[in-house]
């Protein structure tokens, strides 16, 4: 279990759904349960597996390197430390081998853009390649598949039009890409889907995709606290300041079912 290590080191390889799903509320849910975590999310906004592929393959600093922790130890400048709470420090630019580079990590995750998410045929080779890359320079880290979500139903982002405009055609295209993919899920796409099924209704997104900053990212955190601890996340007590406990326990009820399904992966 991760939760045992002294820190929890992770990397993400994504864009600003990787920003909404572990940059605002993960740190704050381990440190309520006294997890020390780092999180490094390289953030390149609308970045797809080919955008990322053709970084890695140009040496491309295009990232901003972004790193949020309660662990006071952590090599380089931050904004600021406070006990159990969390650090947020956007550090220069970085190419993704600089940071494959930069010591060892117990988690990385790569994933789709949004726009491309239910699209079969923008996966490979791209995802191939970005793994056995991640494997060469960082072979006993865990290698994760971070699931992403649905618009919203009323969402006008440009690339709605390829589902026809139809969160449940883009929910299904989702589902149907991720079975293909070969690493273990962080599934917060389904965390979003059944939120949306509670009395909350179609409200998590804050322009139609991105997630909203109250509810939103918090149920994709909460995903991400049970994936990486094994602990289920409905024992833990920490909200958003502006959240309700009713509010809570929903999005937390709804990241644990998703995080339960996908254990049952073949």
């Amino acid at each position: 279990m991760l939760s045992l290590l002294l820190v929890i080191r992770i990397l993400c390889i994504g864009n600003s759904f990787s920003w909404d799903a572990v940059e605002q509320e993960l740190v704050p849910l381990c440190a309520e349960k006294g997890i020390e975590i780092e999180v490094n999310n390289l953030y390149y906004g609308g970045c797809s597996l080919e955008q990322h592929a053709q970084f890695l393959l140009l040496d491309t600093a295009a990232y901003s390197h972004r790193v949020c922790t309660n662990h006071k130890n952590v090599a380089g400048e931050r904004e600021s430390y406070i006990p159990h709470l969390q650090s947020r420090v956007i550090r220069d630019t970085i190419s993704l081998r600089e940071a494959l580079r930069d010591g060892e990590y117990d988690v990385i995750s790569l994933q789709q853009a949004s726009h491309d998410s239910g699209i079969r045929g923008s996966y490979e080779p791209w995802l191939d390649m970005l793994v056995d890359t991640v494997r060469a320079y960082q072979p006993n880290a865990q290698i994760c598949w971070m699931q992403t979500w649905a618009y919203s139903a009323d969402a006008k982002h440009w690339a709605f039009a390829r589902y026809h405009n139809s969160q449940a055609e883009m929910w299904d295209s989702i589902q149907t890409c991720t079975r293909l993919v070969k690493l273990p899920i962080i599934p917060c796409g389904a965390a979003i889907q059944y939120g949306r099924e509670t009395k909350l209704g179609d409200t998590f997104c804050r322009d139609g995709y991105h997630l909203n900053y109250k509810y939103g990212r918090y149920t994709a955190s909460c995903v991400w606290y049970e994936f990486l601890t094994g602990k289920d996340v409905r024992n833990n007590h920490y909200k958003n300041p502006e959240m309700t406990c009713k509010q809570r326990r929903l999005c937390q009820k709804a990241a644990h079912r998703a995080v339960k399904e996908a254990k049952k992966r073949p």
